[in-house]
């Protein structure tokens, strides 16, 4: 019989590669609480509308990615392809507009439809901060600098680049956008396909295109930079102030637009090299109209996700898990001791193995396997004397102690 496998794109995560995944949503979760953000776990699917809506009708997300499907009540629901909307989502479905700021945590699985590729799945998990309710360009130095800490602390910071851009506010950005549009219809003939598409749909997708020809035409291409109103301009040197403020060093690259159409002002990514193409491991910046679509009030806000598989690749090495203590008893009678021994190193928060079956050689075979830093042993000698004898693995050494002493030597 053909053993059953995982469906294309999704993966076990066991072992040292779940071991990673915790190491990554552990640091995140405890450096975005630092930044006074609290946890929020949304469903994995909604209203298809959310998504459809939200994201952008021309984002490659929404025409060729989400899994949607209908239930058995003739609803649209779509699983999450990122996790910003479901996030202003519940804010607005919670009433929860009139206590803002909101600074929001979240992780957990995310669906895409796409061709599978290193670091990237159809299920992939992400962890993700959003600052709701603040309009400020300091929001998104807060924003940026949380994300460059979790960085910082899981060892990767260094071989990572951020990159930022504006994409200003909505009259800059339709001046921008007529600026565009007037030089690539020049080349439109010579655009990939996907490009000629979007020059009519949303041009400002072109600047994020993969394709080599389409990146040797844009290389004379208007800035944005050029096309900043007073406003956007200031909010723009506020952001970079504020950034080298927080001492975080960051490039300007003009061609960043982010994959969904709610950005405004702030985009950013930070880059690695050492994923190759797929190289964006954390990426977000502002969206200022996306609560409003939702059905709520003006409200501005600013996020970023990223992808835990990612950060888990680059990490130097694999988190050790922490060295358990083997209780083994010798024999049937003293079984019940070993189990009240556990039961009291665990809740003392001391991790600590049961040896089930075996001679004391096969016990003290399968501690060294776990590697176990110590052995507790109970044979009838000790049971009578309410003691046990302490075996420390790596030296070998052992003596007899008190039971009331064991939490003591165990540290």
């Amino acid at each position: 019989m053909t053993k059953p496998q995982p469906v294309r794109g999704t993966q076990d995560i066991i072992g040292e590669d779940a071991r990673r995944h915790h190491h990554v949503v552990e640091t995140a979760r405890r450096v975005a609480g630092l930044y006074g953000a609290a946890e929020w776990a949304t469903p994995v699917f909604e209203l298809t509308s959310v998504f459809a809506r939200n994201l952008g009708e021309t984002s490659d997300v929404v025409t060729k990615e989400m899994y949607t499907f209908e239930d058995r009540s003739g609803e649209s629901v779509t699983l999450r392809p990122e996790g910003t909307a479901g996030v202003c989502r519940a804010l607005v479905s919670n009433g929860l507009t009139q206590t803002l700021p909101q600074k929001i945590f979240y992780q957990g699985p995310m669906f895409r439809y796409e061709r599978p590729q290193k670091g990237r799945y159809r299920q992939f998990h992400q962890i993700g901060l959003e600052i709701i309710g603040a309009a400020e360009p300091l929001a998104d130095a807060e924003a940026i600098a949380c994300g460059q800490q979790i960085l910082d602390e899981l060892g990767v910071g260094a071989s990572i680049t951020l990159h930022i851009n504006t994409l200003g506010d909505r009259d800059s950005r339709d001046a921008y956008r007529t600026a565009l549009v007037d030089y690539l219809s020049r080349y439109e003939s010579e655009l990939s396909d996907e490009s000629k598409v979007r020059l009519v749909k949303n041009p400002l997708r072109i600047l994020d295109t993969k394709d080599a020809n389409d990146i040797r035409l844009l290389a004379d291409a208007p800035l944005i930079y050029d096309h900043l109103n007073p406003a956007s301009a200031a909010f723009y040197d506020g952001l970079k102030a504020a950034l080298s403020a927080f001492g975080i060093a960051f490039v300007e690259n003009p061609r960043i637009v982010r994959g969904f159409d709610y950005y405004n002002h702030t985009a950013f990514e930070f880059v690695s090299t050492a994923l190759g193409a797929q190289g964006t491991v954390l990426g977000g910046g502002r969206y200022d109209q996306l609560v409003e679509q939702m059905g709520g009030p003006p409200t501005p806000g600013v996020g970023w996700a990223a992808g835990i598989e990612r950060l888990a690749m680059l990490l130097a090495a694999t988190p050790a898990t922490p060295r358990p203590v083997a209780v083994i008893p010798m024999g049937e009678a003293e079984q019940t001791a070993a189990i009240e021994i556990l039961a009291t190193l665990r809740r003392a928060g001391i991790a600590a193995e049961a040896a089930y079956r075996g001679n004391l050689k096969k016990r003290l075979e399968r501690a060294n396997r776990i590697n176990a830093r110590a052995a507790v042993l109970i044979g009838a000698d000790e049971l009578a004397r309410g003691a046990v004898t302490l075996k420390t693995l790596d030296d070998g050494a052992q003596r007899e102690l008190p039971r009331a002493e064991l939490l003591a030597a165990l540290g």
